[in-house]
């Protein structure tokens, strides 16, 4: 994103939102934070796309995560289509809301300076519309991921809840995550960590795949957040069932 790049402060702004007006860093307080923007109020996508997000905002809640949307409408198009996406959840109106606010951005200040806009997607004046960005920040409120998608493709809050496992689980420990990890599946041990260490911080086991090139860099072990403290270390010579798949 044009001037704002990971592990960068995210910046601290104040705007209007369905909720009140809002202090980015004092809403988030020390949750994680997931601002999410959308090209515009009352359009298919985005009604779909928003309420999955509530539907799954309990998800995010475990997590530890608040949630806050974007797009350049008013506050009271944000109000109303607040409605039909409840609607579109098979919710009342009248006894629920978002559990999750949206800033109004009319003058398109914050999707500027946050490099949210799709050159390619215009509205009727011809100016370009929100695109579907996604930016996770953590509790040290920096930017830990940024997802951009163009306006036409909506995105898979499933994957974006992934993602922040995968995120929260290599915050805490030295770790990696393979590719379509999830969580309770091996994880990847750095290629720069000695085995000796590898050996202290991961007593179920580190399994390492044997390769043509000789090189032990694909070494994994069981997701450390499930490893019980005492375990046999001669386990590292057999593979967990957990991860006889990944080798």
């Amino acid at each position: 994103m044009p001037g704002l790049l990971l592990g960068d402060v995210f910046p601290n702004f104040e705007a209007e939102t369905t909720c009140g007006r809002v202090k980015l860093h004092e809403y988030l307080g020390d949750s994680w934070g997931i601002l999410f923007s959308h090209p515009r109020d009352y359009t298919p996508v985005c009604t779909t796309e928003l309420g999955r997000v509530a539907r799954l905002s309990g998800e995010f809640s475990k997590r530890g995560v608040k949630l806050i949307a974007l797009s350049i409408d008013s506050l009271e198009d944000h109000c109303g289509w607040s409605k039909d996406i409840l609607a579109y959840n098979c919710e009342k109106s009248e006894c629920c809301k978002l559990p999750y606010p949206i800033i109004a951005d009319s003058k398109r200040e914050l999707a500027v300076a946050l490099g949210m806009l799709d050159p390619d997607e215009k509205d009727k004046d011809g100016l370009p519309l929100t695109a579907r960005c996604v930016f996770v920040i953590g509790t040290d409120k920096r930017l830990k991921l940024s997802l951009l998608y163009p306006a036409t493709t909506g995105r898979s809050f499933d994957e974006i809840l992934r993602v922040v496992d995968s995120l929260q689980l290599t915050a805490e420990k030295r770790v990696a995550t393979p590719a379509d990890w999830k969580p309770g599946e091996c994880v990847m041990v750095p290629p720069n960590m000695p085995e000796e260490e590898a050996a202290t911080l991961f007593p179920a086991g580190v399994f390492s795949k044997e390769l043509p090139s000789g090189k032990k860099y694909l070494r994994y072990t069981p997701d450390p957040r499930n490893q019980g403290e005492c375990v046999d270390t001669e386990r590292s010579q057999t593979e967990p069932n957990s991860c006889t798949s990944l080798l």
